[in-house]
């Protein structure tokens, strides 16, 4: 797929749900959360007829995000129809991580080639402050439990901005070189004024050479992180959805007002 300003779009991140077991500072409120009705959230068969589509149209690399992907039930069955679909050549998943020690195992055999967890301080009670409720030792033990099944490259997605410090930044960074990690400095995102950079060590943040669309868990596909515009593929049809967002994908994103990133996924 060529989007209007001659970018190739082979990329589908895919939140497959809004809740989460955490709620880091950045990303989601303490209490208060609105979160989508079951009956509003795609089923797998949804999900993997739009990767289906999708591929059709040249997308070869697919993503699975959330909130939390791995609170969704049976994310494992997901991961297999995925899988099996030819044309993907690669598939990944986002992951806080604290529950990958028990899924890793399960998301290799399924098919998922590998991962990104979120780190964004090596101080086990730094970690508990950001995260607001979570463990760094769990999340230490799904990062091991990935590499030890091998799900390679495993990277580190770090969040640098007012809640984090220089200390916590530079702890990831040490032991994602002594671990052989990857680590990828994320700038914090405001939507409301379209602030956004380009990630350290990764591609996103670019729009020069964006090459993404986003489908979220209720349905809606989004041609970009930093726009309110979506297409829902349960109102269009998938093809007409996909469509309609490739037409419409903006040049660059710029300030938005609903967007919450525990629901797009990042």
């Amino acid at each position: 797929m060529i989007d209007r300003f001659g970018r190739t779009i082979n990329y589908l991140r895919i939140s497959v749900t809004d809740r989460c077991n955490l709620r880091c500072r950045y990303c989601m409120p303490e209490e208060g959360v609105k979160f989508l009705d079951h009956s509003d959230i795609l089923s797998f068969e949804e999900v993997a007829d739009v990767v289906r589509c999708a591929v059709d149209k040249g997308v070869n690399k697919v993503r699975l995000t959330g909130g939390e992907p791995l609170v969704r039930r049976r994310i494992a069955k997901l991961v297999e129809s995925i899988a099996s679909i030819k044309g993907v050549a690669d598939f990944a998943m986002t992951t806080n991580g604290t529950l990958l020690a028990e899924h890793a195992q399960a998301l290799a055999d399924a098919g998922l080639k590998r991962i990104n967890v979120s780190l964004d301080t090596m101080n086990p009670e730094r970690y508990r402050v950001l995260t607001r409720c979570g463990r760094l030792e769990d999340c230490l033990a799904g990062i091991a439990a990935a590499m030890k099944v091998g799900l390679y490259p495993v990277k580190l997605n770090c969040v640098v901005g007012r809640f984090s410090t220089a200390d916590d930044v530079q702890s990831v960074k040490d032991f994602g070189g002594s671990a052989g990690l990857e680590v990828r400095l994320i700038r914090q995102m405001v939507f409301e004024t379209g602030c956004f950079s380009v990630v350290e060590g990764g591609s996103g943040g670019d729009c020069l050479r964006c090459n993404r669309l986003r489908l979220l868990s209720n349905g809606d596909i989004r041609p970009c992180l930093f726009s309110d515009m979506s297409f829902n593929i349960r109102t269009l049809g998938v093809n007409q959805a996909i469509k309609a967002a490739l037409a419409r994908k903006p040049q660059s994103g710029g300030p938005c007002t609903h967007n919450m990133m525990y629901r797009i996924g990042g």
